[in-house]
């Protein structure tokens, strides 16, 4: 048996604003630092360690991790970074405020850009103020201009197997911290969550989901270890 320990980063000062953030790499609030530091604390109370860490290439989710880990005497575990574990893309609505996106397009096409599994929102355009085409993070990678969940499944899943799944299959314990999309993604994948099932899960920020998983990596139990904050889980 492995373990898998599911964590979305704290809250992110465009979390507190209310704006699509997506790849744009903003950083965690006192409340997010917070959030982070008390993860750690309910995974060394459940007596959880880490025999390997993943994270993306954003610093909330990156700062996340560290903390965690520094919360479980850890700091010296690498983080393994990649850029498919980011957040969904949000292409052209990158940087708007929710409520205002809302207003001018109607209530309805928002929810179909943000919850929709297959509809991705308008593509970034290129040469803007939030073009990744042009950070060195994304040098040398075919990133997208914009994703649904279903696509940013679509580059989350070859990462999980070639990188993280083989290390669970060895019965090792894993983190990944990262965010709302890409551990939703994760969470498909495990559950089988149909997909208009799945735009119905929602992952709170920091709160460690801790997952037992079977040789097949088939989940056997599956708990958020801050009840207080838990949110419905797949059945198993």
């Amino acid at each position: 048996m492995s373990k898998l320990v599911l964590l979305r980063h704290g809250q992110s000062q465009w979390n507190l604003e209310n704006r699509f953030t997506g790849w744009v790499d903003v950083d965690l609030t006192a409340a997010g630092e917070a959030e982070a530091k008390r993860g750690g604390e309910l995974l060394k109370a459940a007596g959880v360690r880490f025999d390997r860490a993943y994270t993306s290439v954003l610093k909330r989710a990156i700062r996340t991790g560290q903390m965690v880990l520094a919360g479980l005497d850890q700091g010296d575990l690498p983080l393994v970074k990649d850029w498919r574990l980011n957040e969904r893309h949000y292409g052209g609505l990158t940087g708007l405020n929710k409520a205002e996106t809302a207003e001018k397009h109607g209530d309805e096409q928002v929810r179909v850009w943000r919850r929709s599994y297959d509809v991705p929102p308008p593509p970034l355009a290129r040469g803007g103020e939030y073009d990744f085409h042009a950070d060195p993070l994304y040098a040398g990678s075919d990133i997208p201009d914009t994703e649904s969940l279903k696509t940013t499944l679509d580059r989350v899943k070859p990462y999980w197997d070639a990188q993280i799944a083989p290390r669970l299959k060895a019965g090792e314990t894993v983190l990944v911290a990262a965010h709302g999309n890409s551990l939703r993604a994760i969470v498909k994948l495990l559950f089988q969550v149909p997909d208009d099932q799945i735009v119905g899960v929602e992952i709170p920020t920091g709160n460690p989901l801790l997952i037992a998983l079977d040789g097949a990596l088939k989940p056997i139990s599956a708990r958020y270890l801050d009840e207080s904050r838990a949110t419905p889980l797949p059945a198993l």
